[in-house]
Protein backbone atom coordinates (compact mmCIF):
# COMPACT_ATOMS: atom_id res chain seq x y z
CA UNK A 1 0.00 0.00 0.00
CA UNK A 2 1.20 3.44 -0.93
CA UNK A 3 1.97 6.10 1.76
CA UNK A 4 -0.26 9.06 1.66
CA UNK A 5 1.62 12.15 2.57
CA UNK A 6 1.27 13.35 6.26
CA UNK A 7 1.82 16.93 7.71
CA UNK A 8 5.10 16.90 9.90
CA UNK A 9 5.83 15.11 12.79
CA UNK A 10 4.33 16.82 15.86
CA UNK A 11 6.76 18.10 18.21
CA UNK A 12 6.19 15.26 20.65
CA UNK A 13 6.81 12.71 17.74
CA UNK A 14 9.80 14.84 16.66
CA UNK A 15 11.16 14.44 20.17
CA UNK A 16 11.11 10.99 20.22
CA UNK A 17 12.55 10.29 16.63
CA UNK A 18 15.20 12.48 17.93
CA UNK A 19 15.74 10.41 20.82
CA UNK A 20 15.73 7.24 19.55
CA UNK A 21 18.17 8.39 16.84
CA UNK A 22 20.68 10.07 19.54
CA UNK A 23 20.19 6.37 21.47
CA UNK A 24 21.12 4.31 18.65
CA UNK A 25 23.31 6.40 16.35
CA UNK A 26 25.99 5.69 19.31
CA UNK A 27 25.91 1.95 18.33
CA UNK A 28 25.70 2.24 14.95
CA UNK A 29 29.08 4.71 15.41
CA UNK A 30 30.79 1.51 16.75
CA UNK A 31 29.55 -0.37 13.65
CA UNK A 32 30.81 2.06 11.49
CA UNK A 33 34.12 2.68 12.82
CA UNK A 34 34.44 -1.42 12.69
CA UNK A 35 33.29 -0.84 8.97
CA UNK A 36 36.13 1.30 8.43
CA UNK A 37 38.90 -0.56 10.16
CA UNK A 38 37.45 -3.68 8.36
CA UNK A 39 37.86 -2.06 4.98
CA UNK A 40 41.11 -1.01 5.32
CA UNK A 41 42.57 -3.88 6.64
CA UNK A 42 40.84 -6.01 3.48
CA UNK A 43 41.84 -3.86 1.28
CA UNK A 44 45.35 -3.91 2.75
CA UNK A 45 45.62 -7.69 2.54
CA UNK A 46 44.07 -7.48 -1.86
CA UNK A 47 46.87 -5.36 -2.68
CA UNK A 48 49.44 -7.82 -1.37
CA UNK A 49 47.95 -10.20 -3.59
CA UNK A 50 46.54 -12.24 -1.35
CA UNK A 51 43.16 -13.68 0.14
CA UNK A 52 42.63 -13.02 3.90
CA UNK A 53 42.56 -15.56 6.48
CA UNK A 54 41.45 -15.52 10.03
CA UNK A 55 44.69 -14.44 11.51
CA UNK A 56 44.66 -11.07 9.57
CA UNK A 57 41.27 -10.38 11.34
CA UNK A 58 43.13 -10.52 14.42
CA UNK A 59 44.17 -7.12 14.04
CA UNK A 60 40.35 -5.75 14.95
CA UNK A 61 40.49 -6.46 18.11
CA UNK A 62 41.99 -3.46 19.95
CA UNK A 63 39.65 -1.31 18.46
CA UNK A 64 36.52 -4.24 19.30
CA UNK A 65 37.44 -4.10 22.90
CA UNK A 66 37.79 -0.26 23.13
CA UNK A 67 34.49 -0.11 21.45
CA UNK A 68 32.69 -2.62 24.21
CA UNK A 69 34.53 -0.34 26.48
CA UNK A 70 33.29 3.30 25.15
CA UNK A 71 29.63 2.29 24.31
CA UNK A 72 26.88 2.07 26.87
CA UNK A 73 24.82 0.13 24.74
CA UNK A 74 27.16 -2.02 22.99
CA UNK A 75 27.16 -5.52 24.36
CA UNK A 76 28.78 -7.75 21.47
CA UNK A 77 31.19 -5.95 18.45
CA UNK A 78 32.41 -7.41 15.83
CA UNK A 79 32.97 -8.56 11.83
CA UNK A 80 31.16 -11.41 10.13
CA UNK A 81 32.79 -12.30 7.36
CA UNK A 82 30.79 -13.35 3.97
CA UNK A 83 31.10 -17.53 3.55
CA UNK A 84 34.26 -17.92 1.37
CA UNK A 85 35.83 -14.32 2.00
CA UNK A 86 38.67 -16.28 4.38
CA UNK A 87 41.14 -18.67 2.52
CA UNK A 88 41.76 -20.90 5.80
CA UNK A 89 38.04 -21.32 6.91
CA UNK A 90 34.28 -21.36 5.05
CA UNK A 91 32.99 -18.53 7.51
CA UNK A 92 34.11 -16.27 10.20
CA UNK A 93 32.87 -14.28 13.44
CA UNK A 94 35.10 -12.61 14.77
CA UNK A 95 32.70 -11.07 17.64
CA UNK A 96 33.76 -9.88 20.82
CA UNK A 97 31.31 -9.59 23.77
CA UNK A 98 31.26 -7.91 27.46
CA UNK A 99 30.76 -10.10 30.01
CA UNK A 100 28.06 -9.52 33.11
CA UNK A 101 31.35 -8.97 35.45
CA UNK A 102 32.85 -6.06 33.33
CA UNK A 103 35.30 -8.47 31.18
CA UNK A 104 35.12 -8.98 27.36
CA UNK A 105 35.48 -12.64 25.95
CA UNK A 106 35.54 -13.82 22.49
CA UNK A 107 32.30 -15.97 21.11
CA UNK A 108 33.58 -18.69 20.19
CA UNK A 109 31.32 -21.19 17.40
CA UNK A 110 31.38 -24.39 15.55
CA UNK A 111 30.51 -23.32 12.38
CA UNK A 112 30.94 -26.80 11.23
CA UNK A 113 28.06 -27.19 9.02
CA UNK A 114 27.94 -31.24 9.92
CA UNK A 115 27.87 -30.40 13.70
CA UNK A 116 26.18 -26.88 14.22
CA UNK A 117 22.86 -25.61 13.23
CA UNK A 118 23.60 -22.31 13.12
CA UNK A 119 26.74 -22.75 10.60
CA UNK A 120 24.70 -20.53 7.92
CA UNK A 121 24.20 -17.06 9.53
CA UNK A 122 23.29 -15.77 6.24
CA UNK A 123 20.06 -16.03 5.88
CA UNK A 124 19.86 -13.77 9.25
CA UNK A 125 18.19 -10.29 9.07
CA UNK A 126 21.21 -8.50 10.86
CA UNK A 127 23.47 -9.90 7.88
CA UNK A 128 21.04 -10.62 5.18
CA UNK A 129 19.51 -6.83 5.24
CA UNK A 130 22.93 -4.81 4.87
CA UNK A 131 23.89 -7.64 2.28
CA UNK A 132 20.51 -7.14 -0.04
CA UNK A 133 19.65 -3.61 0.71
CA UNK A 134 23.30 -2.35 0.49
CA UNK A 135 21.85 0.08 3.56
CA UNK A 136 23.11 -0.42 7.53
CA UNK A 137 19.91 -2.14 9.33
CA UNK A 138 18.20 -2.79 13.02
CA UNK A 139 17.41 -6.88 12.96
CA UNK A 140 15.00 -7.69 15.70
CA UNK A 141 14.35 -7.73 18.70
CA UNK A 142 14.87 -11.83 18.65
CA UNK A 143 16.63 -14.58 21.03
CA UNK A 144 20.14 -14.31 20.48
CA UNK A 145 20.91 -17.82 20.48
CA UNK A 146 24.07 -17.40 18.52
CA UNK A 147 25.95 -15.39 20.98
CA UNK A 148 24.14 -14.13 24.31
CA UNK A 149 20.58 -16.18 24.83
CA UNK A 150 19.65 -13.15 24.72
CA UNK A 151 16.59 -10.87 23.74
CA UNK A 152 18.46 -8.38 21.36
CA UNK A 153 18.64 -5.80 18.60
CA UNK A 154 21.53 -6.08 16.29
CA UNK A 155 22.42 -3.20 14.30
CA UNK A 156 24.41 -3.80 11.20
CA UNK A 157 26.20 -1.98 8.08
CA UNK A 158 28.09 -3.70 4.81
CA UNK A 159 31.88 -4.12 4.30
CA UNK A 160 32.39 -3.79 0.44
CA UNK A 161 36.13 -4.01 -0.77
CA UNK A 162 36.88 -3.40 -4.53
CA UNK A 163 33.54 -3.22 -4.89
CA UNK A 164 32.33 -6.77 -3.62
CA UNK A 165 30.38 -7.65 -0.41
CA UNK A 166 32.56 -8.67 2.10
CA UNK A 167 30.31 -8.78 5.02
CA UNK A 168 28.92 -7.17 8.07
CA UNK A 169 30.40 -5.10 10.81
CA UNK A 170 27.40 -5.06 13.61
CA UNK A 171 26.88 -4.50 16.98
CA UNK A 172 24.31 -5.92 19.54
CA UNK A 173 22.07 -4.53 21.98
CA UNK A 174 20.30 -6.44 24.43
CA UNK A 175 16.69 -5.43 24.33
CA UNK A 176 16.46 -4.65 28.28
CA UNK A 177 18.69 -1.70 27.69
CA UNK A 178 17.29 -0.76 24.54
CA UNK A 179 13.68 -0.64 26.30
CA UNK A 180 14.81 1.93 29.13
CA UNK A 181 16.52 4.02 26.94
CA UNK A 182 13.31 4.72 24.72
CA UNK A 183 10.31 4.01 26.94
CA UNK A 184 10.44 6.78 28.80
CA UNK A 185 10.40 8.94 25.32
CA UNK A 186 7.24 6.64 23.89
CA UNK A 187 5.27 7.41 27.28
CA UNK A 188 5.27 10.87 26.61
CA UNK A 189 3.42 10.64 23.81
CA UNK A 190 -0.37 11.02 24.10
CA UNK A 191 -1.73 7.26 22.87
CA UNK A 192 -0.21 4.07 22.59
CA UNK A 193 2.86 3.98 20.03
CA UNK A 194 5.51 1.67 19.11
CA UNK A 195 8.86 1.20 17.07
CA UNK A 196 9.01 -1.34 14.06
CA UNK A 197 11.85 -2.23 11.29
CA UNK A 198 12.17 -2.53 8.32
CA UNK A 199 10.39 -5.88 8.36
CA UNK A 200 7.81 -3.97 10.54
CA UNK A 201 9.61 -6.48 13.99
CA UNK A 202 8.23 -4.30 17.09
CA UNK A 203 11.14 -3.33 18.61
CA UNK A 204 9.53 -1.61 22.10
CA UNK A 205 5.68 -0.66 22.23
CA UNK A 206 3.44 1.17 24.96
CA UNK A 207 0.56 -0.76 22.84
CA UNK A 208 -0.65 -3.94 24.72
CA UNK A 209 -2.00 -5.02 21.76
CA UNK A 210 1.65 -4.96 19.93
CA UNK A 211 3.61 -6.96 21.68
CA UNK A 212 7.94 -6.57 21.44
CA UNK A 213 9.02 -8.80 19.12
CA UNK A 214 5.66 -9.46 17.17
CA UNK A 215 5.71 -8.47 13.39
CA UNK A 216 3.26 -5.38 12.73
CA UNK A 217 1.98 -6.48 8.98
CA UNK A 218 0.05 -3.78 6.78
CA UNK A 219 1.85 -0.56 6.38
CA UNK A 220 5.28 -1.00 4.14
CA UNK A 221 7.53 0.34 6.74
CA UNK A 222 10.23 -0.31 4.16
CA UNK A 223 8.25 2.44 2.20
CA UNK A 224 8.28 4.63 5.10
CA UNK A 225 11.91 4.35 5.92
CA UNK A 226 12.69 4.88 1.90
CA UNK A 227 10.49 8.13 1.87
CA UNK A 228 12.36 9.62 5.09
CA UNK A 229 8.79 11.49 6.14
CA UNK A 230 6.00 11.05 7.76
CA UNK A 231 3.19 9.50 6.38
CA UNK A 232 0.13 7.91 6.59
CA UNK A 233 -1.54 4.41 5.96
CA UNK A 234 -4.27 1.99 7.31
CA UNK A 235 -4.87 4.69 9.90
CA UNK A 236 -1.85 4.75 11.20
CA UNK A 237 0.67 7.97 11.08
CA UNK A 238 4.33 7.00 10.56
CA UNK A 239 7.41 8.96 11.24
CA UNK A 240 10.92 8.11 10.08
CA UNK A 241 13.39 7.89 13.14
CA UNK A 242 15.52 10.93 11.69
CA UNK A 243 17.51 8.60 9.59
CA UNK A 244 17.75 5.65 11.53
CA UNK A 245 16.17 2.58 10.26
CA UNK A 246 13.20 2.37 12.94
CA UNK A 247 10.00 4.13 12.32
CA UNK A 248 7.62 5.52 15.09
CA UNK A 249 4.04 4.31 14.63
CA UNK A 250 0.86 5.74 16.12
CA UNK A 251 -2.81 5.42 15.86
CA UNK A 252 -4.20 8.66 13.92
CA UNK A 253 -6.85 9.90 15.70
Amino acid sequence: MSLATAPPATAPEQSVAAGVRSALESVFDAVAATRADTTALLAKVAAQGRRPATVDLASLRPGLHLRLARHELVSGVGFVAAPGLLSDVPAWLEWWQSTSDGGIRPLLLDLDPEHSAYADYTHWDWFALPRDTGERAVAGPYVDYLCSDEYSLTLSAPVHVEGRFAGVAAADVYLRHFEAAVMPMLRQLPGPARLVNARGRVAASTDPRRLVGSLSKGPDFAEALAAGRAGYARGLRLVPCDGVPLVLVVAEH
